[in-house]
């Protein structure tokens, strides 16, 4: 089973974007969910994360411009990033979360660019 994450694309600094992580074959909602992002030379890094009870928290590099939710009616997890800076340019990904460590194989990340 893998989560799938769409909804990137260039933005303008200071711009907004919101990111879907879908769940085919499972029921999402069951799991604590986990948005990461990774740019060229660098590992993946988990930015944020909901529980499975909606329990949220975000990176440092990030709070108070990115929040992440979850549509269980829909079966999907958000990502919305606000006030989107050059340095937030990176390929993001989801994944189902054990503790902070991703749990799946990885699925098809979504391409963040924002030009300055």
């Amino acid at each position: 089973v893998q989560l799938q994450a769409s909804g990137g694309g260039l933005v303008q600094a200071g711009g907004s974007l919101r990111l879907s992580c879908a769940a085919h074959g499972t029921i999402l909602n069951r799991y604590d969910v986990g948005w990461y992002r990774q740019t060229p030379g660098n590992e993946r890094a988990l930015i944020a994360q909901i529980s499975s009870r909606g329990i949220t928290s975000v990176a440092d590099s990030v709070k108070g411009r990115f929040f992440i939710s979850r549509d269980n009616a829909r079966n999907t997890a958000h990502l919305t990033m606000n006030n989107l800076k050059p340095e937030d340019t990176a390929v993001y990904y989801c994944n189902v979360l054990t503790g902070v460590s991703p749990t799946w194989t990885w699925g098809q990340g979504t391409l963040v660019t924002v030009s300055s």
